[in-house]
């Protein structure tokens, strides 16, 4: 990649060996300058090259590459950035004071670096509306900061620092950008607004909307700056309140008209009152999951739709029944979108529980885990019953084990919200919400995502599971699970999942037919719930002054919560019983073109996998007998993310050898449990095990019968080490019985070969 400055790439070259012509590399450097955004790209061999110009559309041979400074000018030219602050805004450099664990630099990744090249670029020719869409957890903190950066470095004019207001509407995403980035990058010029007088003696701010605009009878905060006092704002999950034609958030960015507004989300919404793309016009950059799922950026995910039969089957009170408070209930038949806004069961959310609980011991109990609810009451109910499924780790760490995090829960809250996020404790470990945690928390450790409210509204959807896409390999976490029990995930098979929203503009005309106004109509939700919280205002935040100065609402004792409760909308209702009806299993690929996620069920996936694999069921299992050859294959099918945990827990043969599972799901052959193949071994090659002495047939023994309950781990010399084998002897005392080392692993390995022939 040639670079003119830090971080602008210009051009990319792809060098063949001498022997080779350069015209093999042509569609491959093609495709690396779109990934890169560069205009120029080469394929040479060192004799011959070739120079493709996306701009002009000519492929040239040339004797030798253009000078830097010829082809910066060539690259101004086709980007229009012909004035002398437009080039040294576009060429400004990076800040490189936030580090790494390893105190290296933290350098923006190849597509954060397009996106900060590109807004800084539009903004150098003049633009006043950029919009950014990068899927959570790729980075748009560090792309703000960075943009920042090269304004901050370039010469502004008035040969003065710009002023900037960063903007979002939850302490979480003012804090986390300004301790993280921005106070490193810039120290003292930063500063954050509460209320009060406003401060003029700064350069970059943070403030919340709420503390903008919450000013009672006084004159709001944002009123007190001049309208042209900052130069850029930063507006950060622009999705939300800001989107609203007419809402009181909107007018603070129409207080500061004349400043440039740079729009970061991951979920753009189109709707007729609120328009992300209305306002800032369509994105200059996009970077969707699905790209940072196949870069190995994001996290990939499985999917467990978990079916209550009450929500199957709907539920209805019989005539004249009571709730709990003795109030009567409707006679409907109620289903999934009506409770807990309606009828609350108590049972379905105690059934929930111990699924959740149960797969926690089949995976890891102390995995983290993020809980949605319908409701604050709801989550509260679900911590109840997650505390009496789990009352062992209860005991041990006290009520820290699960924890609720909503706006009621004040100051305890977000303390709990530290410590969740703390990717150093595993405590607390599930934390219940109801929609607090859906945006801005960065929390890499998290590992599964529970879905256990209805869900209609796309963004909402991609902003929840987005909580768990963040990968975290200091803590071994590649991957996350979804659990859904409302169907949320239905979601994902719209085919503009992971793509902007679809848009149709309707004109309306007068009588005349003249067109009056264009209306922009939201085709991704075309059955809204009017209750849902899609088009509510966000959740408010903790803090007293994101709450108009009021107290959070905290109510711990149960008598006053059934008062509450009794005096609400809700019915609620117990002694229903509900069980878990069934479970499918899902895993998400990239789709042919490779630019959309899709999810297929886990069967059609290994299928898949085992296609790519090119092996007969017979090569399976000669590969799979031999110890070194079967290492090769296991390292395969944890690249594919396919576990022997998984194939035992689909097929409901968890007795079974993993590659029996494989063989059964591939081509439908009868599976054997383990004790059977190790049964049919001792039938048909006794002659094999009698050809050894007594005490070296001894061992062989205790290996089948570790096979036959722990599986082929146990075909390896390794696994001697183990306790199961400390009544024989050591490693080097068991091998002894084999004439040494090289005679164990040969015994061994010949074991292996005809078990696995014993089909």
């Amino acid at each position: 990649m040639l670079e003119y400055s830090d971080g602008l790439p210009l051009a990319v070259v792809e060098a063949k060996r001498s022997r080779r012509d350069p015209a093999a590399g042509f569609e491959q450097v093609k495709r690396y300058a779109a990934l890169l955004d560069v205009p120029f790209a080469y394929t040479t061999n060192g004799t011959k090259t070739l120079e493709i110009d996306s701009c002009t559309g000519l492929t040239t041979e040339i004797t030798e590459f253009p000078a830097p400074e010829d082809l910066w000018t060539r690259y101004c030219a086709t980007r229009g950035l012909n004035e002398d602050f437009q080039t040294a805004l576009a060429s400004a450099p990076f800040n490189h004071n936030v580090r790494n664990w390893d105190n290296t630099p933290k350098e923006p990744r190849y597509y954060q670096r397009n996106a900060i090249n590109r807004a800084v670029q539009a903004i150098a020719q003049g633009e006043r509306r950029v919009l950014l869409v990068l899927a959570t957890g790729t980075g748009k903190t560090l792309v703000a900061s960075q943009i920042v950066a090269k304004l901050w470095n370039a010469s502004w004019p008035g040969d003065r620092r710009p002023r900037v207001l960063y903007l979002a509407d939850r302490n979480i995403l003012v804090d986390q950008p300004k301790d993280d980035y921005f106070e490193r990058m810039f120290g003292e010029a930063v500063h954050k607004l509460t209320r009060g007088v406003a401060l003029t003696s700064r350069n970059i701010y943070f403030a919340l909307y709420q503390s903008l605009t919450r000013g009672g009878d006084a004159e709001d905060l944002y009123q007190q700056f001049d309208r042209d006092f900052f130069d850029v704002i930063v507006v950060d999950e622009c999705h939300r309140g800001s989107a609203t034609e007419g809402s009181q958030w909107r007018e603070v960015l129409d207080h500061f008209h004349s400043a440039i507004q740079l729009g970061l989300t991951a979920t753009p919404i189109s709707k007729r009152d609120a328009d992300t793309y209305g306002y800032f016009g369509d994105p200059i950059y996009e970077y969707t999951l699905a790209q940072g799922i196949q870069d190995g950026f994001l996290a990939p995910y499985r999917v467990r739709n978990v079916r209550l039969d009450l929500d199957l089957f709907g539920w209805r009170p019989s005539e004249g029944q009571l709730d709990m408070y003795g109030r009567e209930i409707p006679d409907e038949l109620y289903g999934p979108r009506e409770f807990e806004r309606i009828v609350a069961v108590l049972d379905r959310t105690d059934a929930a529980a111990r699924y959740l609980t149960e797969y926690l011991h089949k995976t890891n109990r102390m995995a983290k885990t993020i809980v949605f609810c319908q409701t604050k009451d709801h989550a509260l109910r679900m911590v109840q019953a997650l505390h009496n499924a789990n009352a062992d780790l209860v005991r041990q760490y006290g009520n820290s084990y699960v924890c609720r995090i909503t706006s009621d829960d004040g100051d305890a809250g977000r303390e709990r919200l530290g410590e969740f996020r703390d990717d150093s404790t595993q405590i607390p470990t599930i934390a219940v919400t109801a929609r607090l945690l859906s945006t801005g928390v960065d929390i890499p450790t998290v590992r599964n995502i529970v879905i256990f409210r209805v869900i209609r509204s796309m963004p909402e959807f991609k902003q929840t599971i987005g909580r768990g896409t963040r990968l975290s390999p200091e803590t071994d976490k590649y991957a996350f699970d979804i659990i859904d029990f409302v169907e949320a995930t239905r979601l994902f098979y719209d085919p503009d999942f992971d793509g902007p929203p679809i848009r149709r503009l309707r004109d309306e005309t007068d009588d005349e037919g003249n067109i009056v106004t264009t209306i922009a109509e939201d085709l991704t939700d075309p059955d809204p719930d009017p209750d849902s919280d899609a088009a509510a205002e966000p959740e408010p935040e903790y803090e007293e002054q994101d709450r108009g100065g009021l107290p959070p609402t905290i109510v711990t004792d149960p008598d006053e919560i059934d008062d509450i409760r009794a005096q609400g909308s809700t019915y609620y209702v117990d002694d229903v019983p509900v069980t878990v009806f069934g479970t499918a299993m899902y895993v998400t690929e990239t789709d042919g073109s490779g630019t959309r996620l899709r999810l297929v069920s886990i069967e059609q996936y290994i299928r898949g996998r085992l296609r790519e694999l090119d092996l007969s069921p017979h090569q399976l299992l000669t590969q799979w007998a031999q110890t070194e050859s079967r290492k090769e294959l296991r390292d395969r099918l944890d690249e594919f993310g396919i576990t022997p945990a998984d194939l035992g827990e689909l097929t409901g043969r968890p007795d079974a050898d993993t590659i029996d599972l494989l063989i059964y799901i591939g081509w439908d052959l009868p599976v054997l449990s383990r004790s059977e193949r190790a049964l049919r071994f001792k039938l048909r090659h006794r002659n094999f095990l009698e050809s050894f002495a007594d005490d070296a047939r001894e061992v062989l023994d205790r290996v089948l019968e570790q096979y036959s309950t722990r599986g082929a781990e146990e075909l390896d010399v390794q696994a001697l080490r183990s306790p199961a084998y400390a009544d024989l002897g050591t490693v080097v005392e068991l091998a002894s019985r084999f004439g040494g080392g090289a005679g164990l692993r040969s015994a061994i390995d010949a074991l292996g070969v005809q078990l696995y022939e014993a089909s």
